[in-house]
C-alpha cells in the first residue's frame, strides 16, 4: 500500500470509527491476523466488565457523544474506568507498558508525558518523531498478536468501532490484556478520551492541561468565527478511485461546523464517496484539501472536468490543510481546529498554528469555463 492510498485509508477509517460505521468497500477496516499458537495466556494485570454500550447521537450539537468514565476504586491505588464501547476496566495501579492502537493515543501519549511507557504501537503512527523507536505490533490488517503476548501489556489503547477489530480486542481480552476502547464522535468527545487516558495512565494532571489548551483553542475559533457567514464547506478526503467527503454527522462535519462553515457530506452515514452531480448541486464556496498531503492541490482541483463552474473553484477559494491535526482525535485536535477555520475563513482573527508542513499554494487562477 502506498503513502497516499494508506494515508487516506486511516483517515476513512478513523472517520467510519468516529460515528460507528464501516469505512468504504474500497478501504475496509482492519481485520484481524492470524492467532499464534500461546499455550499460556499471560497473566491479568486487570478485568475487564461489560456495561451498557455506548450510545451515539445524530446531532453535531449534542452533547458530548463519549460516554468514557472513571472512578477511583476502593482498592487503594486502584482506579476503574470505562471506555466508549461501554465495558469497564480496572487497572490495579498505574500501567507501566502500554500499547496504542492508533495514532492518536499513541502521540497522546507523549503528549501526558508518558511515551517511555509506551511499548507498541501501529506501523502507520508517526507523531512525535520519537514513536518511530516503539515496536510496532499492528498494521492495517489487524493486530499482530504474537508480538503483544511477547510483551505483556498492563494497558491496550483500542480504537472504537473497527479501527481495532472487535476480533482482535475480544482475542486479547481472551488473553487477559485489559483494553480500553475509544473513539470520539465531536471535539468533546476527544477532551473526554484524553481525560479518560490520563486516568487509566497516572497521568491526570497533565490530561487537564492539554484539555483546557484545546478548550481555549475552541473558544478561540467559535468566538472569531460566531459573526461570520457560513459558507458551503467541502473537506476532501480524498479523490481517487472516488471523490471522498465527510458523511453526515461525522467527526469531520462537526469540525467543519465549528470552524464556522457548513459541511457538505455524503447523503448516508455509511458512505463517504460522494458524486460529482451531488457536490455540483451543493456548490461548495470553500473546498478545503485533506489530500493535500499526497499530493492533490489547488490546481488540480480547479482543472478537473465539470468543476468550472463550482462557487469555489471560480472564487479560488481551494485550500490545502493538514489533515493529520484536523482529523486526528488526538492532542493538537486545537490547532487542528484553527488551521482548519483558517482555511473557511482566512481573515478571520485566530492565531495560526505553528509549525505546519506546506504542501502547495493555497489557491489558483482556474481555466476559463
Amino acid at each position: 500500500m502506498n503513502k497516499r492510498i494508506a494515508g487516506i485509508a486511516a483517515s476513512l477509517v478513523i472517520f467510519a470509527a468516529c460515528q460507528g460505521t464501516g469505512a468504504p468497500t474500497q478501504t475496509p477496516p482492519p481485520v484481524a491476523t492470524a492467532t499464534p499458537a500461546v499455550s499460556l495466556a499471560p497473566t491479568a494485570h486487570a478485568t475487564s466488565t461489560p456495561t451498557a454500550a455506548a450510545t451515539t447521537s445524530s446531532s453535531p450539537a449534542a452533547t458530548p457523544t463519549a460516554v468514557a468514565t472513571a472512578a477511583a476504586s476502593p482498592t487503594s491505588g486502584a482506579v476503574s474506568v470505562t471506555g466508549d464501547d461501554g465495558t469497564t476496566v480496572t487497572l490495579a495501579s498505574a500501567p507501566q507498558k502500554v500499547i496504542s492502537l492508533t495514532p492518536a493515543t499513541s502521540e497522546l501519549m507523549f503528549a501526558l508525558g508518558a511515551g517511555d511507557r509506551l511499548v507498541g504501537r501501529t506501523d502507520y503512527d508517526d507523531y512525535p518523531a520519537e514513536v518511530s523507536s516503539v515496536p510496532a505490533v499492528a498494521t492495517f490488517q489487524g493486530v499482530e498478536m504474537e508480538k503483544v503476548v511477547n510483551i505483556g501489556p498492563d494497558l491496550v489503547l483500542a480504537g472504537g468501532n473497527n479501527f481495532t477489530s472487535q476480533a482482535d480486542i475480544d482475542k486479547m481480552r481472551q488473553l487477559g490484556y485489559p483494553v480500553l476502547v475509544l473513539y470520539a464522535q465531536d471535539v468533546p468527545g476527544v477532551l473526554a478520551d484524553i481525560s479518560l487516558v490520563g486516568r487509566a495512565v497516572g497521568e491526570e494532571d497533565a490530561a487537564a492541561q492539554i484539555d483546557a489548551s484545546i478548550q481555549s483553542r475552541v473558544d478561540e475559533v467559535t468566538a472569531a468565527v460566531s459573526p461570520l457567514p457560513q459558507p458551503r464547506t467541502f473537506y476532501e478526503i480524498g479523490d481517487d478511485p472516488e471523490l471522498y467527503g465527510p458523511a453526515p454527522d461525522s467527526f469531520v462535519a462537526d469540525e467543519v461546523t465549528l470552524a464556522g462553515g457548513a459541511p457538505i457530506t455524503t447523503t448516508d452515514p455509511s458512505v463517504f464517496s460522494i458524486p460529482l452531480e451531488r457536490l455540483v448541486s451543493e456548490d461548495p464556496e470553500v473546498i478545503v484539501l485533506g489530500d493535500a498531503a499526497y499530493g492533490v492541490c489547488p490546481a488540480d482541483v480547479a482543472g478537473r472536468a465539470g468543476w468550472k463552474k463550482i462557487t469555489a473553484v471560480v472564487n479560488n477559494a481551494i485550500v490545502p490543510v493538514d489533515d493529520t491535526i484536523v482529523t486526528r482525535p488526538g492532542p493538537r485536535i486545537g490547532e487542528g481546529l484553527a488551521a482548519l477555520a483558517l482555511a473557511i475563513h482566512p481573515d478571520a482573527q485566530i492565531a495560526p498554528p505553528t509549525d505546519l508542513p506546506v504542501y502547495c499554494s493555497a489557491s489558483v487562477s482556474p481555466s476559463p469555463s
